[in-house]
């Protein structure tokens, strides 16, 4: 028998990197939920494997790691960045049928609702699905599209009731669960894809008002995030080991754009099609040391595309939180290749990143009338915000302001339950 209201919740963010889902009984004031994901996690990466050797379908750290074990097949992560792109509506082969990337979308939501509906009994009716505040910079109709086709999504996945709620503003009225005092606050939400920031005013006394319109004093963002501080890893680190930046017989650099898209997610995909295989071959005679060159065309040839950028992250992640170097873990490619990152190379990759990203945050207080020094926190959230060199930044920015640490893969997913959506 289930216990699912007819006014019951459910939150979802769909993450560039990370997804995550909770429950509310009902749209009263009241405490969330967050569920698990996948197994006993409460986070699972946004992925998907199509298993070629068993015709199967696999999703989150199941299909990262079929894929890092050799399975053939192919591995989609980053599903969020095709949202608002031309890609959407293009289909390729999954299992020998044509199938749209919007089903792909789809197939991802789906999976989040089959695991939401075990642990609740039945599927509640409404849905508040989280976004960006800015799935596309500067083109209001590519973003319109962008939560359109997200809508489908959730709605091919069952929910009748699809609602969206900004993700900072969801990770607003998550902090505002655990404070007691009135404070004006710069939410920090750092995902994959995009950076949002919102100046909201919360408090004990406020969580039960109805409209919250009010509260909310400016939101924006700027679409950067971590898996743009990957690629910008990558190219530093990674991609020299393949031929970027390689001066060829002709006194010409290697073209660069196979390292370009060999160095973003969700375009790693597109490499292992024949043209760009044949195109890839053909830079062999722009190469003076053509060991590169077999470098690339291994890479590409085992599709190891993912397998490459993996590494760069995990590298990432390391070199951040030990604050030391570490080695790219690429033995696989090459026997004694294994170059080693600083944390001098991480800042430099990011600085000028991070430098937006902390000039966004500060136009997001101008854009509610204030000054740095009337903000009394920086709340943190988002896989992404765990940064160091990125916190270090917001630090130079807001010098006198506390960070505060919220769930950095959770708060949004139950932040979306306690508001009624935009």
């Amino acid at each position: 028998m289930s216990f699912v209201s007819s006014s019951a919740l459910l939150g979802i963010d769909f993450g560039t990197s990370n997804s995550a889902m909770a429950f509310k009984g009902s749209a009263a004031p009241g405490p969330s939920q967050l569920l698990q994901a996948e197994g006993a996690s409460l986070a699972m990466p946004t992925a998907v494997f199509f298993n070629t050797e068993e015709n199967s379908t696999h999703f989150g750290r199941d299909a990262v790691a079929r894929y890092l074990e050799g399975t053939e097949g192919r591995l989609m992560r980053s599903l969020k960045s095709l949202l608002g792109s031309a890609l959407m509506q293009e289909k390729t082969v999954v299992h020998g049928k044509l199938v749209a990337y919007q089903d792909i979308v789809a197939m991802f939501v789906q999976q989040l609702a089959a695991t939401a509906k075990r642990q609740l009994g039945m599927l509640p009716a409404t849905v508040v699905m989280g976004r960006p505040v800015h799935f596309v910079d500067d083109d209001a109709v590519r973003d319109a599209q962008a939560q359109s086709a997200l809508e489908q999504a959730a709605r091919a996945a069952g929910f009748a009731d699809v609602r969206f709620q900004l993700e900072p503003i969801a990770a607003a009225l998550d902090y505002e669960q655990r404070i007691t005092r009135e404070s004006v606050v710069l939410v920090v939400d750092i995902g994959g894809g995009t950076s949002d920031f919102t100046v909201v005013r919360l408090g004990p006394d406020r969580m039960h008002k109805a409209d919250r319109a009010g509260d909310i004093l400016a939101t924006t963002g700027v679409h950067i995030g971590g898996t743009d501080f990957d690629r910008r890893l990558s190219l530093h680190a990674a991609m020299p080991l393949l031929g970027l930046d390689h001066m060829g017989p002709s006194g010409r650099e290697v073209p660069s754009g196979v390292f370009h898209d060999l160095s973003t997610w969700h375009l790693i995909q597109w490499l292992y099609t024949a043209q760009r295989m044949r195109d890839a071959q053909a830079l062999r005679s722009n190469y003076s040391n053509t060991a590169l060159h077999d470098r690339l065309m291994r890479v590409l040839h085992e599709h190891w595309g993912h397998r490459l950028a993996n590494v760069v992250e995990e590298a990432k992640i390391s070199v951040s939180n030990q604050q030391s170097a570490q080695r790219l873990d690429v033995e696989w490619l090459e026997a004694a290749l294994s170059p080693e990152v600083e944390p001098a190379d991480l800042q430099h990759c990011l600085q000028a990143l991070l430098a937006q990203v902390a000039d966004c945050a500060l136009h997001c207080v101008r854009l509610a009338g204030l000054q740095q020094s009337q903000i009394d926190a920086i709340y943190l959230t988002g896989g992404s915000s765990a940064l160091q060199p990125l916190r270090a930044a917001l630090a130079q920015a807001f010098p006198d302001t506390p960070q505060v640490e919220g769930d950095l893969f959770g708060g949004v997913a139950a932040g979306l339950v306690h508001g009624q959506g935009i």
